[in-house]
């Protein structure tokens, strides 16, 4: 799927990250794509994401739309050309812009839920939560701190912003292909979060990851971010 260019500005960015076993995320991502493995574990996780002005490249800004927007990601490699390339695998988007729903996997990159999303954010604090048509949920609360999880598998806030920045390719599933798009950032800069609580019934659906295989790990908070969206061939 070919798209324009878009362009726009990321008010905020939430990446909630765990780690999983390898062998419950191998069941549930399709080949090509394998698990990218740091000190031997899985890393999974959650991006929420406010964007605001987004429209194809060139076009003023005040036809750009606004959303709020939830992404369940999966950090994986895969061999092409010869080389072992990294991204995310996106099993599942949700959306509060219905317009993204209806046009996900047809003009857009990869099927998007429809959701409902509750926002506060004041001083620092956050609190996020979302119910889709089909009943996935998520939450989160959290607050910011200058202090970076010390339980945390990447040990330094470096670490982790090096890891997830890596990350800017992801593939969606659609239909009998998957949709690839790249997130070119302006900037890139990390502020951890202190995480008071959060919920995933994707991450916790025993079905698809037994009990115990998903661990929370830390939480890292982006904002202000000139960026693009660049359509990536299909694989």
């Amino acid at each position: 799927m070919k798209i324009p260019t878009l362009h726009g500005y990321i008010d905020r960015r939430i990446l909630i990250n765990f780690t999983a076993d390898p062998k419950a995320v191998e069941r549930i991502i399709p080949f090509p794509f394998r698990p990218k493995l740091y000190k031997d574990k899985a890393i999974v996780g959650i991006c929420l994401i406010r964007l605001k002005k987004i429209k194809p490249k060139g076009l003023p800004e005040f036809i750009g739309v606004n959303s709020e927007n939830g992404a369940h990601r999966i950090a994986v490699e895969w061999d092409e050309n010869g080389e072992i390339k990294s991204g995310v695998y996106i099993p599942r988007r949700d959306t509060s812009l219905k317009l993204n729903a209806l046009v996900g996997g047809r003009i857009f990159p990869g099927k998007h839920y429809y959701a409902k999303f509750n926002v506060n954010e004041n001083d620092g604090n956050y609190h996020i939560d979302f119910k889709s048509l089909d009943g996935t949920e998520l939450l989160i609360d959290a607050s910011e701190t200058k202090l970076f999880n010390d339980k945390s598998i990447f040990e330094t806030l470096n670490n982790a912003s090096d890891f997830f920045e890596n990350g800017d390719l992801g593939y969606s599933p659609n239909k009998n292909k998957f949709d690839g798009i790249r997130l070119k950032a302006y900037k890139w800069e990390v502020k951890p979060l202190e995480v008071l609580k959060v919920k995933s019934s994707f991450f916790e659906n025993e079905e698809i990851f037994p009990k115990g295989s998903v661990t929370f790990d830390n939480a890292l908070l982006l904002t202000d971010i000139e960026h693009e969206w660049k359509s990536e061939k299909s694989k």
